[in-house]
């Protein structure tokens, strides 16, 4: 089939910044493109030929979307796998396609798949309210502290809180949840894995995350990860064992604990791209976007390395700023060597809303994490007022 300056129609479910930036690489090669996404401003608007207001999780609106593109992919999760099921019978290709979505749409049907595919993960127990986790405590059959998941509707940090006493349970949802051992880990890891329509595989370098303590959101990642090369070569066949499982076609991002004894646990998986690969945009031979087109198209995989060190540093809106955002001091980092800044186009901040980031490639790893430094005490994200 010819992509390129022709008829052909790739469909987008979401509009936010992900989708934004795989638009770059359509522009880049003339592929027509259509989006979905429930926002009026959604980042994506302004860069796809056509963009059409809906509900991602209405089952009508996904399905006949659907049927007016060629290919269908996702930014975002949380679409209605059913109508992705329907538009499959139909003869429409989904990447990554309704059955790997839907094991993955679900944490605790993750982490069972997990289980049933002798794919290593910390220990943890599944309930359908979060009443029944409650008994549980009560009953000692799990102990403070340990990390409860939202089984659902996870996203950026939500859905996610560290347990330590009683008083954490207030304000849960009450709905299905799982509560997952903590782990005393060295380090927070992610491979992103790109897997075609053939089946052919090639994974970007293993990345370190360091995270923001409260908000419970990527503050960094560290291209390559500061870690033992056995390490590292492990937590990539293991992040290669997820990917044959779950036979995704597209990007599969693995995020991985390190433990104490550099043993790899799987944590969870995101099919598309992924916070943790931004860095590939200024430092990789292969960005990870244009990469999931290529994987999606049938088109030869792209070299996976890295040109230079990179290091991402994710733009959040400040607490107790929301409203219109100002981006302070951003001329002051565009000063500094080897920095790009990315925009997403989000034209009001929130406390910790991802509204950015920025990527700082240098051959040198230390010296690209200390103006990461520079630049994460430099620029503001406030809002006007």
């Amino acid at each position: 089939m010819n992509y390129f300056s022709s008829d052909f129609k790739l469909g987008i479910l979401g509009g936010g910044q992900l989708g934004k930036m795989l638009l770059y690489e359509t522009r880049k090669l003339d592929i027509y493109t259509a989006v979905l996404d429930p926002s009026e401003q959604a980042p994506c608007k302004i860069a796809c030929n056509d963009f059409e207001l809906g509900d991602l999780m209405d089952y009508d609106t996904v399905y006949n979307f659907g049927l007016k593109v060629d290919v269908l992919t996702i930014e975002i999760e949380n679409v209605n796998v059913d109508a992705l099921k329907a538009l499959e019978k139909k003869g429409k290709k989904v990447y990554p396609s309704s059955i790997t979505l839907k094991k993955i749409q679900n944490k605790a049907e993750q982490k069972l798949f997990y289980t049933d595919n002798n794919i290593p993960t910390a220990d943890f127990s599944r309930f359908a309210y979060a009443d029944e986790l409650l008994t549980a405590i009560k009953n000692e059959s799990i102990e403070f502290p340990f990390v409860w998941k939202s089984a659902r509707f996870g996203y950026d940090g939500q859905g996610v809180k560290v347990i330590r006493t009683y008083s954490d349970l207030e304000g849960l949802p009450s709905g299905e949840c799982i509560a997952e051992k903590m782990i005393p880990f060295k380090n927070e890891l992610a491979v992103i894995v790109a897997r075609d329509v053939d089946g052919n595989v090639k994974t970007y370098p293993v990345v370190e995350m360091e995270f923001h303590p409260e908000a419970n959101q990527v503050e960094y990642v560290i291209c390559p990860a500061r870690i033992d090369e056995s390490v590292a070569k492990k937590a990539q066949l293991i992040a290669l064992k997820v990917s044959q499982a779950f036979e995704h076609v597209g990007l599969l991002a693995v995020e991985m604990f390190q433990t104490q004894d550099d043993d790899i646990l799987v944590n969870e998986v995101a099919p598309r791209p992924h916070n943790s690969g931004h860095y590939s945009i200024e430092a990789s031979y292969t960005n990870q976007f244009e990469q999931h087109l290529r994987a999606i198209l049938g088109l030869p995989l792209g070299d996976t390395q890295s040109k230079v060190a990179g290091i991402m540093v994710n733009l959040v809106g400040e607490e107790n700023h929301t409203g219109a955002v100002v981006y302070k001091n951003i001329e002051k980092i565009m000063a500094m060597q080897g920095v790009t800044p990315h925009i997403y186009g989000k034209k009001e901040t929130r406390p910790f809303r991802k509204m950015g980031h920025v990527t700082i490639v240098n051959e040198d790893i230390a010296k690209a994490r200390s103006i990461a430094e520079d630049v994460k005490n430099s620029i503001r994200v406030i809002s006007d007022s």
